[in-house]
């Protein structure tokens, strides 16, 4: 299990990220090979004002069951570990373990 902390604060990060997707996209927009040098540098300083926590790419994929953000399998949204574990108890549907 993840500390709590983490999980929160990949909850935080997910609200910013949604408040700011609007204004981030606009200034994307602005940052585009038609605007001048000019407005693309005005573009870029207010881009640079946002919260850092606001950019998509600092948000980390995490288990839904136990909160690990490493191992993470996105076709059942689990650790590693729980897919096994979930898999052998028939719990994920399809799925089964080979022996061969």
């Amino acid at each position: 299990m993840a500390k709590l902390a983490l999980i929160e604060k990949q909850g935080k990060r997910e609200k910013m990220v949604k408040k700011y997707a609007a204004k981030r996209a606009a200034l994307k927009e602005k940052m585009s090979l038609k605007a001048t040098p000019e407005e693309r540098m005005d573009a870029m300083k207010k881009m640079a004002k946002l919260p850092r926590n606001a950019n998509p790419t600092r948000l980390h994929n995490r288990c839904s069951v136990t909160g690990r953000a490493r191992g993470y399998s996105r076709m059942f949204g689990l650790c590693r570990q729980q897919v096994r574990t979930q898999a052998s108890e028939g719990k994920l549907p399809g799925v089964r373990k080979s022996s061969w």
